[in-house]
């Protein structure tokens, strides 16, 4: 039977959005390509989630738990593939899958998120192609402070204060490399003795046959530095992750929900690089699926202003 409204991307924004459908009585389809929650659970500490959540690993498994819990009682139906494109149609929406099915649906919802950038789309890093950081927010303590020399981290991103409030106690040094861009987003963690944090104008990372790194530093002030460290860890920020088809990708990568196509949604991560967070994500996937339910209706809101209208792109 076909969906009501089909959800792309099982995260925090994506599983809200399913909540929120199926108590609504809508018929819903979960998009998923890997694990329900999976990126959630790689988190290695939260702090600012209500619930008392202290890692990400508890929540995700909470999150996947109510999905099974629609799933057995028959409110969803989860399909495991990744999503390639959407596509609004006049009578409903389309999701293309990479294995070539196709699934229809009366609205699809985009909640596929973000993903890492390499070190080299920074503007400021000079670093091998190819390059895979481990992210600092998937880190532990021990793994940190293992070795003689500081971690470096390249990237000031918010995931650094969270990161260090989760682990009060945590022995670790970390030296930062930050862009002036960053250079806001330091005043949290500016007096933490176990952060060393320096601006630059440039960095350069080569990676050296025993496994170590070797990062030259031009500072915005000072002279050059050279650090050697087995610890090279990643904090640059996130950019979309896009799916091709109608959906309206704005100058910077990330999706207004305000500018796509009525029967298309947006939330969570994607919606803008300002509101990144658990908690964020998941009102924005409750909200949207509460808006198409009175939307599809004609149920208008008379307590808000009138909504921006969204553009409909080409056929």
């Amino acid at each position: 039977m076909r969906a009501e409204l089909a959800v792309v991307g099982g995260g925090p924004a994506g599983v809200a959005a399913v909540l929120m459908a199926a108590g609504l009585g809508l018929r819903t389809t979960l998009v998923e390509a890997g694990r329900v929650a999976g990126k959630v659970a790689e988190i290695g500490a939260l702090d600012n989630v209500p619930g008392g959540w202290s890692d990400g690993a508890a929540l995700a498994r909470a999150l996947a738990a109510d999905i099974d819990r629609l799933r057995a009682a028959g409110r969803c139906t989860l399909v495991s593939g990744r999503a390639l494109r959407v596509r609004a149609c006049e009578e409903g929406t389309e999701t293309e899958l990479a294995d070539g099915r196709v699934l229809a649906a009366d609205a699809v919802l985009v909640a596929t998120g973000v993903t890492a950038p390499d070190p080299g789309d920074a503007p400021w890093l000079d670093a091998p192609r190819g390059l895979r950081l481990p992210p600092l927010w998937r880190s532990v303590p021990e793994r940190i402070a293992s070795g003689a020399a500081p971690a470096v981290v390249l990237g000031a991103d918010r995931p650094l204060g969270t990161w260090l409030r989760a682990h009060p106690d945590a022995a670790v040094r970390l030296d930062v490399l930050h862009s002036a861009a960053d250079a806001h987003k330091t005043e949290e963690v500016a007096g933490d003795s176990r952060v060393r944090l320096t601006e630059v104008r440039s960095a350069t990372v080569t990676e050296e046959d025993d496994g170590l790194f070797h990062v030259t530093a031009v500072p915005a002030h000072g002279a050059a530095r050279a650090l050697r460290t087995a610890t090279l860890l990643g904090n640059l920020g996130s950019r979309p992750a896009l799916l091709g088809g109608d959906l309206v990708p704005g100058p910077d990568g990330y999706c207004d929900p305000a500018a796509q196509h009525p029967r298309i949604l947006v939330a969570g991560d994607l919606r803008s690089a300002r509101y990144q967070r658990i908690v964020t994500a998941q009102g924005s996937g409750a909200e949207a699926a509460l808006g198409h339910y009175y939307g599809a209706r004609g149920v208008g809101d008379t307590n808000q202003a009138p909504a921006r209208r969204r553009s409909r792109p080409d056929a």
